[in-house]
């Protein structure tokens, strides 16, 4: 800053208001400025910046096994949505999650001056983990249940599952079968609820659950056994992934669909609507959930900053039903 300063002929606080699009400059004050910026490629220190302004700009993530669809794709709608904010992001990734390696990755963020961490916490165990966060680190915690104290974002499982089990009894399903999640996962255990709240409101027979591990894998194991049972003519598969698995056991074993069994996902992974057949699934904005999650840290920072206290704010997205080929009415 002092090097152009020279060169422009001006002060150091001139070239402050410049940076900073101050109006009481001069227009051709502000063109010599920006002409010695231009000659020197000046670049602003950030680091610098934020040591002066006591901001480092910098937010924590922590993060697991983002080879699965979910996880990866709301780590990368909060990695945009930072970006858009003027934060960089700092990313812990756990291999295993528990409370100790949530508090661990939480403390190490914090060694880096991180201004505040968003924990993507879908399991039991990193969700206890925010009842022993470090007190006055804002923290945002994604798809982790409510725990009263901490801000959560995340999708209405819930209403997810119940898209999808509607939308089968209105074709004219008699029931709904279940294909769900590891029992430790959040997500899991509220699409199971919402699968189960529809069936018995409308009064309907509800069959015996199949869990999965969210791989297709599992899901073709399912599809094998469901295969074998004549009765089932409609599934709700906890993920798309473990849905691909089942549309190959039943393939395998000649049983067409749509024609003789309807099948839903979950997710609308980017291959969803290039299988055979288009698999209809719910839909999840990790967009608006990175968005939103961005909103509640940096109300809290806000909010930290004016010595005001801070309220826990909640958001839950809603997510969509897309219609394909892979449900159809029931075999007559």
């Amino acid at each position: 800053m002092a090097d152009v300063a020279r060169l422009a002929g001006v002060s150091h606080q001139t070239v402050s208001r410049v940076l900073n699009n101050h109006p009481n400059v001069r227009p051709e004050t502000r063109e010599r400025v920006l002409a010695a910026i231009g000659a020197l490629n000046y670049r602003r220190n950030a680091l610098a910046r934020g040591l002066v302004r006591r901001r480092s700009r910098v937010l924590g993530v922590v993060s697991f096994d983002t080879t699965l669809f979910g996880p990866a794709s709301t780590l990368y709608g909060i990695e945009r949505a930072a970006r858009a904010a003027g934060y960089w992001v700092s990313i812990a990734t756990l291999e295993r999650i528990d409370r100790a390696g949530v508090l661990a990755a939480v403390d190490k963020l914090a060694e880096q001056s991180v201004e505040g961490v968003i924990i993507i916490a879908p399991q039991l165990a990193a969700a206890s983990a925010l009842h022993s966060l470090p007190a006055g680190l804002p923290t945002v915690a994604v798809e982790a249940g409510l725990d009263g104290r901490t801000p959560v974002v995340g999708v209405d499982q819930v209403a997810g599952a119940r898209l999808a089990v509607e939308h089968l009894l209105g074709l004219g399903h008699r029931t709904v079968w279940h294909i769900a999640g590891p029992p430790d996962w959040l997500e899991a255990q509220d699409r199971v609820a919402g699968w189960r709240a529809v069936l018995r409101a409308a009064g309907r027979p509800v069959p015996p659950m199949i869990t999965g591990d969210w791989s297709a894998r599992s899901g073709y194991a399912a599809g094998k056994a469901l295969a074998r049972r004549g009765e089932v003519s409609a599934v709700f598969a906890a993920n798309d992934q473990m849905a691909l698995g089942l549309l190959r056991a039943l393939h395998e074993r000649g049983v067409r669909v749509p024609e003789q069994v309807s099948v839903v996902g979950f997710d609308d992974i980017p291959e969803a609507e290039f299988l055979i057949p288009p698999l209809t699934t719910v839909r999840q904005d990790f967009d608006e959930v990175g968005r939103r999650s961005m909103a509640a840290l940096l109300r809290l920072l806000d909010l930290d900053d004016a010595g005001e206290p801070t309220e826990p704010p909640v958001g839950s997205v809603v997510p969509t039903l897309v219609r394909r080929g892979s449900t159809a009415p029931p075999p007559e």
